[in-house]
């Protein structure tokens, strides 16, 4: 298949064909109790599809139910670019989607209460039948568009201001996923099951519409459980998609969940993405089930850019070798020498190329222009190191993890990760604060495992010495009871700050 076929469903396709063909009685969404096969996600979506085909851009409330699913792939059979909003985001922000995105209508599962913000939009409800007739697909043409039709527009986190809306193409789309598809060693024969939420890449690009693409199945558990995992890897799953807190989650059950381990032991395949995943975590579910979590580093403008490969080393603390198609290279701070060293040490920022990446930040050129590198290259703002053989290791964000001090540049993820195998902690962020004789001075931001006699200051700063480098110790401790995550899970270091 050509990564670049308008057809990005090929398995929906032949059952839109063949209404009575074996492929269309494949499982392809199950979320719950509630199911679709090929033939009946078809019949479904078709006709929504012939609905949205003349609405410009549609916005989709993208609740965790199979009628999300449904309202993403009549978007993309239609050519329409789709807005996926957040449930859970606050009046203002969802505002200003909405304003941005200028969508034409919101589709949503009926009877479902949308908030004020989308008042004004017509809304259209998508029906998931008991009983869906296979033969009624529509008259949408299946699955139109080019390569460079915008698919999806997917707003980014707004951590430096207001979310931007990334506009990214069906080129994109197929891409990475065919290219996850090499990495992973990827088929319709797979099973994947997860718990993410459907309004960002991993969640819906990986993980509903990665499995579509192969012709393969999704179970979604609605929301995560342990449980849920270890019932349906039982139940012939294969795959696991999580971020880390879910597999913190499953690390801290696992020595009293001996079903969980042993349904672990069957995955082929446990993916952890969107941050990255403790060290020590890595060993606790190996230990536990033999299994190792592989990693791969991607973002809403870029899509997948690297992976672990399922038939290369899962290295415990790194996100793998660029994926196919993917060229990556780091540089220095001033955005064009690039780093070439494979030492495992030298940090750079991370800088992509590739059919992988997004058109555009939608209605802010200026923003877009800022992005690229005159040569064409995409600032991700990330820093890492390579190693020897290739393999990618993210040190930190350069606007919030670079830190330097005492004239070393180093990143903040590497020193979280050495806390994180200390005893008396449970949860670390390390963020740099000025200091006049070092220039930035390291300081750990900790939640202690026993908050009732939390490590010192000199035992954390001995224990980061003795892993990494003296020059890498913390200086300064703050003790807390939570670390600040988004919906995600990930660490919000901006509001980190004390008195």
């Amino acid at each position: 298949m050509s990564p670049l076929s308008p057809d990005l469903f090929p398995a929906l396709t032949e059952a839109q064909a063949d209404p009575d063909g074996p492929g269309a009685h494949r499982p392809a969404l199950r979320f719950g109790d509630r199911s679709l096969t090929y033939g009946e996600l078809a019949a479904t979506a078709s006709p929504l599809a012939a609905r949205v085909a003349e609405a410009g851009r549609i916005a989709v409330w993208a609740t965790p139910t199979l009628e999300t699913a449904v309202a993403v792939v009549a978007a993309l059979l239609a050519g329409v670019p789709a807005v996926p909003l957040n449930p859970k985001s606050g009046e203002s922000e969802l505002g200003h989607i909405v304003s941005d995105s200028a969508p034409t209508l919101v589709l949503a599962a009926p009877g479902t209460q949308l908030p004020p913000a989308l008042a004004a939009l017509e809304r259209v409800d998508i029906h998931v039948d008991a009983d869906i007739d296979v033969r009624d697909t529509g008259t949408a043409s299946p699955d139109t568009g080019t390569p460079e039709t915008p698919a999806l527009i997917v707003y980014t986190s707004g951590t430096t201001g207001p979310p931007k809306g990334a506009v990214i193409p069906r080129r994109a789309i197929a891409t990475t996923l065919d290219a996850l598809a090499d990495a992973w060693q990827w088929t319709g024969d797979d099973v994947l099951v997860h718990g993410l939420p459907l309004f960002h890449v991993h969640g819906l690009i990986l993980g509903i519409l990665g499995p579509l693409r192969r012709g393969g199945s999704v179970r979604h558990l609605g929301r995560f459980e342990t449980a849920g995992v270890a019932r349906e890897l039982s139940e012939g799953a294969t795959m696991l998609f999580g971020v880390p807190t879910m597999y913190h989650r499953i690390a801290e059950t696992l020595p009293d969940d001996p079903a969980l381990a042993k349904a672990l032991a069957r995955a082929r395949l446990l993916v952890s993405g969107s941050a990255a995943l403790p060290v020590h975590d890595h060993e606790r579910i190996a230990q536990a089930t033999g299994r190792r979590v592989i990693e791969r580093y991607g973002m809403t403008e870029t899509l997948m850019n690297t992976s672990v490969r399922a038939d290369g080393e899962p290295r415990a603390g790194t996100v793998g070798v660029p994926l196919p198609g993917v060229e990556l290279r780091l540089t220095e701070e001033d955005g064009t020498t690039a780093v070439e060293a494979y030492d495992g040490e030298t940090v750079g920022e991370i800088q992509v190329r590739g059919p992988n990446l997004f058109t555009e930040y939608l209605n802010r050129p200026e923003a877009t222009a800022a992005a690229f590198t005159e040569d064409g290259w995409f600032r991700t703002g990330d820093m890492a190191v390579r190693d020897p053989d290739g393999y990618v290791r993210i040190v930190g964000r350069k606007a919030t993890d670079l830190i330097k001090s005492g004239g070393y540049k180093i990143g903040a993820g590497e020193i979280e990760n050495a806390l994180l195998e200390h005893p008396g902690v449970r949860e670390a962020a390390v963020t740099g604060e000025p200091d006049a004789d070092l220039g930035e001075r390291i300081v750990a931001w900790i939640v202690p495992a026993d908050p009732q006699s939390p490590p010192t200051v000199d035992e954390l700063a001995d224990h980061v010495a003795r892993r990494l480098a003296p020059h890498k110790r913390p200086r300064v401790v703050h003790h807390l009871d939570a670390l600040p995550r988004n919906d995600m899970g990930k660490i919000m270091k901006r509001a980190l700050t004390h008195d």
